[in-house]
């Protein structure tokens, strides 16, 4: 049990994909003593650990922020929901899990942006490092490791009729989207083991609970780093028996993600100094990169009608179905329940000319009246949607603070479809996925489009939709960016420029977001970064003596 004013050598404020990883790693070789900081409760809403029940747990204020945007100029002045896990595991225990690490060329564009040692050679041991790959060990693989990553449960009939279209629209099947290439269509693998969520709570803490070195504290929301001449000696946050206090002997590790971390680091006065002095809150360090260059993928959705009951929407609007779901899972995790519904994907390129894929096609199977902050709502009927997203937007946002309350949520502005290259990828995106509901193998599952409607067919119109449907994919990064120069806020070891003893080690650091799914490359992040405080913690008295 941790006390009031207690010290430690590490201090980690977030229990998150990177965060458990890095506390884990931290405390596993007993010389360090190490206080992870968790907001949110522990993970034993049982909807997290089964594959479908992220559809629960997308709205629960237990184990969900549910944040919102400030309204959104391109689109139409709306607010965007954006969920984010709020329990040990963090987004990693609410999400799809989706495994995916991006394009091996992504890293070596942080490589010559200047930050040295995230080229794809240097960071694919860590990915491997943290696997535990069901089809064993290879070249991009890894096998031993806390995160279990697992092909789908089963073949599925719609999926299977999807990525035949996806052939006979031109496009290649793709084993291994992790492997030599990204480009092409097949199932997704995910975070799963035995047709359970295995998220970095899974992984990495449960190994670790019980490890004298490692001291878990939930219901602890991280409020302000403390700082003085220049360096974190510690943490201050809020419980429910009011303000406690914590000290670091060797160092503070941010790892709130792209909301959390820089709004913590702008509660500590380190960020724009004109926003801090607005906010009344005084400014230890003038850092204009804290909370800018939030980059996040857009997505939009195309939706059809299914000519067969086959879907879940299937299961959502049938008592029998759903009883029947429950007891083939509970009695043999097979079912609906055992997977999470999103088999199947594509990467492809809106323009050949260009050299990585900017498109990933997501292939749900189901489809929504209503999927925001107040629940998912499927149509009355059977539905899949294949979604669009444009992985490479120009655009740029800002995380900043709405009010000096720490417990306030903070304020989110993306900047989407800044550029016509922005929304013409997305436009792109909607026509493939519309040829590949024409293609022979899935025209028989369609009997109507519904959404945009077939009525919606020029750029004027797709733009219109685009606009008044887009949403966040859920992936933002970026917001506590890796590099060099004055918009940046980390060096590439993670320190936060100006400021001894602290490090920011989740998506916010990446430079530019990644080609696919994040969480696969922050848990790789977190892997790195508690590798890199190992290193300088040997070195230091090394240093000292020499």
């Amino acid at each position: 049990m941790a006390l009031s004013g207690d010290s430690y050598d590490y201090i980690v404020t977030g229990a998150g994909s990177a965060g458990c990883v890095v506390a884990s790693r931290l405390s596993e070789s007993g010389r360090y003593r190490v206080l992870l900081l968790e907001a949110g409760p522990r993970d034993r809403n049982p909807w997290i650990h089964i594959p479908l029940g992220y559809a629960k747990t997308y709205v629960d204020p237990i184990v969900n922020w549910r944040f919102e945007t400030e309204p959104q100029p391109q689109l139409n002045n709306r607010r965007l929901y954006l969920p984010r896990g709020k329990t040990l595991g963090g987004s990693s225990s609410i999400n799809g899990m989706v495994y995916i690490r991006g394009n091996h060329a992504d890293y070596d564009e942080w490589r010559q942006r200047g930050c040295e040692g995230w080229d794809w050679d240097s960071v694919l041991p860590f990915f491997k490092k943290a696997q535990n790959q069901t089809r064993g060990a290879d070249e991009f693989h890894g096998v031993g490791g806390p995160l279990n990553v697992s092909d789908q449960p089963a073949q599925f009939e719609l999926a299977d009729a999807m990525l035949e279209a996806c052939v006979q629209a031109g496009i290649p099947r793709n084993r291994d989207f992790n492997g030599a290439q990204q480009e092409g269509c097949g199932y997704y693998q995910t975070t799963t083991l035995n047709r359970r969520r295995w998220s970095a709570a899974q992984a990495y803490l449960r190994p670790a609970r019980n490890r004298d070195t490692l001291v878990i504290r939930t219901g602890a929301h991280a409020t302000r780093v403390l700082i003085e001449n220049n360096r974190a000696v510690g943490v201050e946050f809020h419980t429910a028996s009011g303000r406690e206090t914590a000290r670091a002997r060797g160092e503070v590790i941010v790892s709130g993600g792209a909301y959390g971390s820089p709004q913590l680091l702008l509660l500590s006065g380190l960020g724009p100094a004109q926003h801090l002095m607005d906010m009344g809150i005084s400014v230890v360090r003038d850092m204009p990169g804290v909370g800018s260059n939030l980059h996040d993928h857009f997505n939009s959705y195309v939706a059809w009608r299914c000519s067969k009951a086959i879907t879940l929407n299937d299961l959502e609007r049938s008592k029998l179905r759903k009883l029947s779901a429950g007891v083939r899972y509970a009695l043999f995790r097979s079912g609906p329940m055992a997977s999470n519904g999103i088999h199947a994907g594509v990467f492809t390129r809106s323009d050949p000319r260009l050299e990585r894929p900017d498109i990933q096609l997501n292939m749900f199977e189901w489809s929504t009246l209503q999927r925001n902050r107040d629940g998912i709502v499927p149509h009355p009927f059977p539905g899949f949607t294949i979604s669009p997203v444009h992985l490479r937007p120009d655009g740029r946002g800002t995380v900043r603070l709405a009010s000096a309350d720490p417990l306030a949520p903070p304020a989110v502005l993306f900047d989407y479809l800044r550029t016509d290259y922005d929304m013409q990828a997305v436009i792109f995106g909607i026509r493939l996925a519309r040829k590949i509901a024409e293609q022979p193998a899935l025209k028989p599952y369609v009997a109507e489009e519904l959404q945009p409607g077939p009525s919606v067919t020029g750029d004027d119109a797709l733009a219109a939709y685009v606009r008044e449907s887009g949403v966040s994919n859920q992936h933002p990064t970026s917001s506590c960016a890796m590099g060099h120069g004055p918009n940046t806020v980390v060096d590439p070891r993670l320190r936060v420029h100006g400021i001894d003893g602290l490090r920011v080690a989740d998506a916010s650091i990446m430079p530019v977001a990644v080609g696919g799914n994040t969480n696969a490359p922050t848990i790789m992040i977190g892997e790195k970064a508690a590798a890199m405080i190992l290193e300088d913690a040997i070195a230091a008295p090394q240093r000292a003596a020499a």
